[in-house]
């Protein structure tokens, strides 16, 4: 399947110090999927941080996306910063976009940090996201954002909003859903990085959400025993990690990295 991500990703540069890729997650940008992280981990790293195609200001692509045409997309995101090596982040459907970056460039990846990811979309995963590109296709957009709202916070933190801010956060998530949420669930659904785990060489931290309703324990199970070597983290929260646990995630990505 050919991919159109010869077009460059819009990018931005921040911070000193070794280089840190960024690969943030479907139906998603930069800006939500790392949001609060961004600055935290630009003081200690040149952080280069792309959009996929349909998010942000990257143009959507004109033909199906796959995890070899964003790892290499990325990786000249990479080359513009200046960056020989670098670590890669990925944070949901970003985790098997790295995995492929780390399996396509190994003399460059020297660390790989996998939060909220997997390397295959197992049941639970794709009934999930065959329920959010339904709802997507529809024109009632709020139903679809209260559905996401559901499965992306965790219980404990939506309990402890009230229901003013629920429904703000609800018309938030309608107002921002990007052009290209689409093209990624069609991605996520076929994207399969499993036969990629033994061949991964760099130190690797998996960081999974103890209230995760998207991505389950088995998803962070297989990406522990696949990858050789590889540490654990759980947070307390849900997928949503940049809203919810932001300071725990800083701090278990930037620990892991020094």
């Amino acid at each position: 399947m050919v991919d159109a991500s010869n077009t460059e990703l819009d990018h931005f540069v921040r911070g000193q110090g070794p280089g840190l890729l960024l690969a943030h997650g479907a139906g998603s940008d930069i800006r939500d999927s790392f949001g609060p992280l961004i600055e935290p981990l630009a003081e200690e790293h040149t952080v280069v941080a792309p959009d996929f195609p349909g998010s942000g200001n990257t143009p959507r692509a004109r033909t199906p996306l796959t995890a070899d045409g964003l790892a290499d997309a990325l990786v000249r995101g990479a080359d513009r910063a200046g960056l020989s090596s670098f670590a890669v982040l990925g944070f949901s459907t970003g985790s098997p976009v790295a995995v492929r970056i780390a399996t396509r460039y190994p003399d460059r990846v020297r660390a790989l940090v996998l939060s909220a990811g997997f390397a295959y979309p197992n049941p639970q995963l794709r009934l999930a996201v065959r329920i959010w590109r339904e709802l997507g296709r529809s024109a009632d957009q709020r139903t679809l954002a209260s559905y996401l709202a559901m499965m992306v916070f965790g219980r404990s933190w939506l309990d402890e909003r009230s229901d003013g801010e629920v429904e703000e956060l609800v018309a938030e998530i309608a107002e921002n859903l990007p052009p290209g949420m689409d093209d990624h669930l069609d991605l996520l659904e076929r994207v399969d990085v499993r036969a990629d785990l033994a061949e991964i060489t760099a130190p690797t931290l998996v960081i999974s959400a103890a209230e995760d309703k998207l991505i389950s324990a088995a998803n962070a199970r297989e990406l522990l025993t696949g990858i050789t070597g590889s540490q654990g983290v759980e947070l307390p929260c849900g997928h949503a990690i940049a809203a919810e646990s932001p300071a725990e995630w800083a701090t278990a990505i930037t620990s892991f990295l020094r």
